[in-house]
């Protein structure tokens, strides 16, 4: 099948073709002449599956067919998660929209309002935004939703993952009613039938792959070992191996921080990328990984949701993720495009139940092997016992912190006492 044999128009294809692609991929033949048709869509796609495509193009052509207002209102919104899937989209939009008179833009939080609103005001018919930035500026009286023709939720499961039910249930309120919906997720959970259930109308059901699957062409492999030697087992596997461009998932920021600092003493160039992260500190990260310079990146699960990265040949788990669908996330990032890949994860005695929901959601067991010199020893008691020491620990520091911020403050109270009976004396 062709992209041409979609219904595409030839400015389309002109900009299809330059981008190098030749043949759609099943989310985008399925997908394309439905929303060509005006049906709202539900669909089961997860990054990497050309899904952005999927839904851009046929919007493209919708709108540059339609009548140009000429102070250019909001015609399209497409809602993402993260900035990083949102600047990922709106590059997406651009490219593909080369050779058609649109205008698309994206705004996010974590940077300046100011030139975001400046290129609002001179009229954009595609907005790619993240929900909290979106309220911010509609409140500021800096856009309006009013024109909207076309809406886009795009990795819906993780905007409720990140708690967004609520901003989507205002923007949703700020659109007209008669207009064209597309809900893209990665997993058609309850809550996300439930979403799509109180504002899709009719919707025609697109699958990629069946649910919860992972990418045919990834190897999977657990090592395990104790859990204090996590990281020397990592830097083991990627100096030895020469690997470039890794993926490592943490659960935490402070876990992606420290594992981070540990590469680089080890002299494996690495970032960490995480909320806690600026926008300008992320983009950095993100392009010196892109272009080769940053051999490691050091991820949480939100902080990674919508990262495009064309070729990752190997994604490390560092530690398991307690929600089995997220571990389909995380390796669904490598063996793209036909390319294989690795997905490594590093188990320690406490994430045995993680590896066995794992097992149970993927119907396969996994392939476990264990490195001279790394056998785990570790009893799970020990282990608990340890988070337990480890805990209490932290406490400690932060009450005796806590308690030496007090004793350094002046004694206000003494102070008075002594400036009232300075001034009986006087």
């Amino acid at each position: 099948m062709s992209f041409k044999s979609l219904g595409l128009s030839d400015a389309l294809l002109k900009a299809i073709s330059k981008k190098g692609y030749t043949t759609p991929s099943p989310i985008q033949q399925k997908a394309i002449p439905v929303v060509l048709e005006r049906k709202d869509v539900l669909a089961s796609a997860q990054t990497g599956t050309g899904k952005t495509a999927g839904f851009t193009l046929p919007m493209l052509q919708i709108l540059s067919n339609g009548h140009q207002q000429r102070n250019r209102p909001i015609r399209a919104l497409i809602l993402t998660p993260t900035r990083e899937l949102a600047a990922q989209v709106l590059e997406d939009v651009k490219t593909y929209s080369e050779f058609v008179d649109i205008r698309s833009m994206v705004i996010f939080g974590g940077v300046n309002a100011n030139p975001q609103i400046r290129t609002l005001r001179q009229g954009v018919d595609i907005l790619v935004a993240t929900p909290g930035r979106l309220l911010d500026l509609h409140s500021q009286k800096a856009l309006s939703l009013s024109s909207v023709e076309i809406l886009v939720l795009d990795e819906a499961d993780r905007m409720l993952d990140m708690g967004f039910l609520r901003d989507i249930k205002k923007i949703l309120a700020l659109m007209p009613k008669r207009r064209q919906n597309l809900l893209f997720s990665a997993t058609f959970s309850k809550e996300i039938k439930q979403l799509a259930g109180s504002f899709l109308h009719h919707p025609v059901m697109v699958e990629a792959t069946p649910e919860n699957t992972t990418a045919e062409k990834v190897s999977q492999k657990v090592y395990r070992t104790n859990k204090s030697r996590k990281t020397d087992l990592v830097v083991k596997l990627i100096s030895e191996g020469d690997w470039e461009q890794v993926l490592i998932f943490t659960r935490t920021k402070h876990g992606a921080n420290r594992l981070s600092q540990k590469l680089e003493k080890a002299r494996i160039t690495s970032a960490a990328i995480h909320g806690n992260k600026s926008q300008g500190a992320r983009t950095k990260a993100l392009a010196g990984f892109k272009s080769g310079k940053v051999r490691v990146l050091v991820a949480t699960d939100i902080a990674a949701r919508g990262l495009d990265i064309p070729l990752l040949p190997h994604v490390i788990n560092y530690e398991l993720p307690n929600i089995p669908e997220d571990y389909v996330h995380r390796i669904g990032r490598t063996g793209r495009a036909g390319a294989s890949g690795e997905a490594i994860s590093i188990v320690s005695v406490d994430e045995n139940e993680y590896v066995r929901g794992i097992e149970k959601l993927l119907g396969q067991k996994l392939e476990t092997e264990v490195l001279e010199g790394f056998e785990p020893t570790e009893s799970l008691q020990e282990v608990l016992d340890k988070k337990a020491a480890n805990k209490a620990q932290n406490q400690r520091g932060r009450q005796n912190s806590r308690n030496g911020s007090k004793s350094t403050r002046p004694n206000n109270s003494n102070n008075r006492g002594k400036s009232q009976n300075s001034r009986r004396r006087k």
